[in-house]
């Protein structure tokens, strides 16, 4: 991990198209601005758990979906 300090209105480049800039310091809370592509998904870490946990429910339903027409095609004809 990286660790770098920075000072109000200070920011930091990653690659060429993201930058990142500290716009506010209050008390220990750090505001922090994002400019990226358009096409750049950036969410809190909490959202992105949970997006995340929901596209893994999401795959477990269709699998068994998935699955329960297969052993209905696969079950002899009368």
């Amino acid at each position: 991990m990286l660790v770098l300090t920075r000072k109000l209105g200070e920011s930091i480049a990653i690659d060429d198209h993201i930058k990142i800039i500290v716009v506010q310091i209050k008390g220990k809370q750090v505001r922090l601005g994002i400019k990226a592509p358009k096409e750049t998904k950036i969410h809190r870490e909490e959202v992105y758990k949970a997006i995340q946990d929901q596209n893994t429910e999401a795959a477990k339903s269709d699998m068994e979906q998935i699955n329960q027409l297969a052993d209905e095609l696969l079950k002899p004809q009368k």
